[in-house]
């Protein structure tokens, strides 16, 4: 390894400072006084143990970096454009412009060699556990000794924030509770946040915080390379517990007038400061961005040094596949998401006319899916045995067993924010499609990991039962009411709510065989009659998000669009209404967003704007359904919270039974001729 002399290395820690100072200088806002205080602390990370390729950001050996103060963007954008990723020196320039690689925060697949998108204190913190555990669990499965997948390590950057917000007290928990030897997190110990110094609000001992949760503790002063290098060397030999090194630092390092200050944190140093800055450290005033000779010479030398490190991991790679060919090929199945043609079949074989809850059918197609794609992975916060979802039969646990990290079942325990940042996290490694769930309502708890997953558009699935009123007697805290509107609101994620076996079953396959973003299964805790299809039906008409259950065709009166539960309830009303002599179009909706995508004449066909009647059908507040059913629609859901008592004293206190429906309608009906 090229070792810098003193004098160089500090002149690549100001290259950083100065880039980022530069950057955020011309864009005008952002955070400086981060990158500035941890640019030596960085520059002995990613010189020193951090293993890539930057020629290769996919490249399944490497050891992932996550910033999870992601404020301090201009310190990742500035190692990556000196480490040699495809990052110019004009990205750089155009930090925080309209299109460009180097955004406010760091953002997943808009940046090469960004690992996960972060700016939401505590997430990166999160995603990065999960990242550790799917190494640890490719490790397991495939490798063999030390050859093959999984060796990798997990290094991240947290701050104040992140360790201030719930979630890292969460994933921190879990962590430690497994064992994830292979995550090591460098702790930015400026003492300073943006209303002041940290303990206006903050004093607890961190270091006794993480020793509790069972962590390795090392602490370093953040200017002391030769120090921080031997913490990270101790974190790395410590292999069964996750390491925190607390390491000292001053933000805004160099500022004569912002150093250690509050100032430091979110606002450009202006023209001025700067210009004392690097006086202070004796940078040149001009040109900006400058990245000297002797710097870009060294760090040249490095690059090379990093490939010619991944070029022989990967012959030792090719060792293992020749060693261990089964283990290798299933590897590659995990790592394409291979899949069966038929996968719908297999998933939906036996469940029509069966009478279950959808969380039910959900277990049994799960199963299916598991045995031809074992690669699924995952578990619920502490909901199991309420099947939110189920664990997985003689697939093992994770944690448990002479190999704790064989299983594929998750005990998340009670953890649901960290829960959907881990399970992202497992999505980012590539090898496993991890599926998460608690009960509908907690999705709140949930909401920000869901939000970045259909940002960053990774494939993870989440799992939601007691999805509505039915569940009963817990009465409103449990009872979701405004949660499908929500959730469908959100751009990129898929929403799903099944009316039965089939449907549940093939929303699973849909979900299989799309990894392109975050989909979610809300499912029902009750029993759900099993419905009759009276149109013509393939099972494959699920995947266009809604289709015909019953069509009197050129006859139909009115439409009745309904989802999950409430579908069998519109056939028991259709009948009903039928019997008025108003013949109804029963449409079922599993998936709102697939059918708005369907062709505008297949849409026109099954919810026609011809002047027959629409009406939409949830227990919940259904406004999401609203687009469905036109200005003269009517959409029949619930409009205050829930309440507590037995699933049929519900139905009918709030309006849903099929003579309540039938009724209502039928009054709408009536007052649209």
């Amino acid at each position: 390894m090229s070792e810098p002399s003193d004098a160089l290395r500090e002149r690549v820690e100001n290259t950083i400072r100065f880039l980022s100072a530069d950057a955020i200088e011309h864009a005008g806002c952002g955070h400086p006084g981060a990158p500035m205080g941890l640019a030596r602390v960085a520059l002995e990370l990613w010189d020193h143990p951090l293993r890539f390729d930057p020629a290769d950001t996919s490249w399944p050996l490497r050891d992932r970096f996550v910033l999870s103060n992601g404020h301090a963007s201009m310190l990742l954008y500035s190692l990556l454009h000196l480490f040699g990723y495809d990052l110019s020196l004009d990205d750089i320039v155009n930090f925080r412009t309209l299109g460009s690689k180097t955004p406010g925060h760091p953002e997943y697949g808009d940046t090469p060699g960004v690992e996960v998108t972060t700016g939401p204190l505590g997430q990166g913190f999160g995603h990065g556990v999960g990242m550790a555990l799917a190494g640890r669990m490719a490790r397991s499965r495939f490798a063999v000794g030390d050859q093959g997948p999984g060796h990798h390590f997990v290094y991240g950057i947290v701050g104040d924030g992140d360790l201030m917000e719930g979630i890292s007290s969460e994933a921190g928990s879990l962590a430690g509770h497994l064992g994830l030897g292979n995550l090591v997190y460098l702790y930015d110990d400026n003492r300073i946040t943006i209303d002041g110094p940290t303990d206006v609000s903050f004093s607890e001992d961190v270091a006794k915080r993480f020793d509790a949760q069972r962590w390795h503790v090392e602490q370093v002063d953040g200017e002391d390379w030769r120090g921080l290098r031997a913490a990270l060397e101790a974190a790395r030999g410590e292999t069964d517990r996750p390491s925190l090194v607390i390491t000292r630092t001053t933000i805004g390092y160099g500022s004569p007038h912002r150093a250690g200050t509050s100032k430091a944190h979110g606002e450009k140093l202006g023209a001025e400061e700067l210009k004392l800055t690097k006086e202070a450290l004796g940078w040149p005033l001009e040109p900006s961005f400058l990245v000297p000779d002797d710097v870009r010479a060294w760090l040249g030398a490095r690059i090379e040094e990093k490939k010619a490190e991944a070029a022989e991991r990967n012959v030792a790679f090719g060792r293992w596949r020749l060693a261990a060919p089964e283990r290798a090929a299933a590897w590659d199945a995990a790592r394409e998401k291979r899949l069966p043609e038929n996968l719908g079949e297999i998933l939906s074989d036996g469940l029509d006319g069966v009478d279950e809850p959808t969380r039910k059918h959900g277990a049994k197609a799960l199963e299916r899916l598991a045995a031809v794609a074992p690669w699924f992975v995952g578990g619920s916060a502490d909901l199991a045995g309420s099947g939110a979802p189920p664990n997985l039969k003689e697939r093992g646990f994770v944690g448990q067993g002479d190999d704790p990290f064989a299983g594929s079942n998750i005990h998340f325990g009670v953890r649901e924010h960290a829960m959907g940042a881990v399970s992202n996290g497992i999505a980012l490694d590539g090898t496993f499609r991890p599926y998460c769930g608690t009960f509908l309502i907690f999705s709140d708890y949930a909401r920000p990991s869901l939000r970045l997953a259909a940002l960053m558009g990774v494939p993870s699935v989440f799992v939601f039962t007691h999805d509505s009123i039915f569940l009963g007697e817990d009465g409103p805290t449990h009872q979701p009411i405004e949660h499908l509107d929500a959730l469908r609101a959100m751009p990129g994620l898929t929403v799903w709510r099944p009316a039965d076996g089939v449907e549940t079953a093939m929303a699973w396959a849909w979900i299989a065989q799309h990894t392109a973003g975050p989909a979610l299964l809300a499912l029902s805790r009750q029993k759900v009659q099993a419905f009759e299809r009276k149109a013509a039906f393939h099972p494959e008409d699920v995947w266009r998000g809604g289709y015909a259950v019953q069509d009197p065709g050129d006859a139909t009166g009115v439409v009745l669009v309904a989802t999950g539960s409430e579908v069998q309830l519109a056939c028991e009303a259709g009948e009903k209404l039928r019997a008025e002599g108003i013949p109804a179009r029963i449409v079922s909706l599993p998936c709102s967003s697939l059918f708005l995508d369907q062709p505008e004449a297949y849409r026109e066909r099954l919810i026609p704007r011809n002047g027959v009647p629409v009406v939409a059908l949830e227990a919940a507040r259904g406004e999401s359904l609203r687009q469905l059913v036109g200005g003269d629609g009517l959409v029949y859901g619930i409009d205050r919270f829930g309440a507590s008592a037995p699933l049929k004293d519900l139905a009918a206190h709030f309006g849903f039974t099929p003579d309540q429906v039938a009724a209502r309608v039928l009054a709408h009906v009536r007052g649209q001729r």
